[in-house]
């Protein structure tokens, strides 16, 4: 497999995780620190990370949307338990 390939399929695999996680608002992102090691929010700060190698700034607001799929403060008002 050439690296570009495997690169499109992290991605779209990724993207799958993303909208899974935006799906099951019913688990709690401490549900998944506890039984996987990371949650949504580790997600949001890699995804930021990863920008910031690329030279892209994301500010933390803007990562969490992109992984939430909602502003942050409106997701843990609505879901978090």
């Amino acid at each position: 497999m050439d690296e570009n390939t495997k690169k499109e399929i992290q991605s779209a695999t990724l993207e799958r995780l993303m909208e899974h996680l935006k799906e099951r608002k019913d688990v709690q992102n401490i549900d998944l620190m506890n039984l996987a090691g990371f949650c949504r929010n580790c997600l949001s700060r890699w995804y930021r990370e990863e920008a910031e190698k690329k030279g892209i700034e994301i500010s933390d607001p803007d990562a969490r949307n992109h992984i939430y799929g909602m502003p942050y403060p409106e997701w843990k008002e609505k879901y978090q338990k």
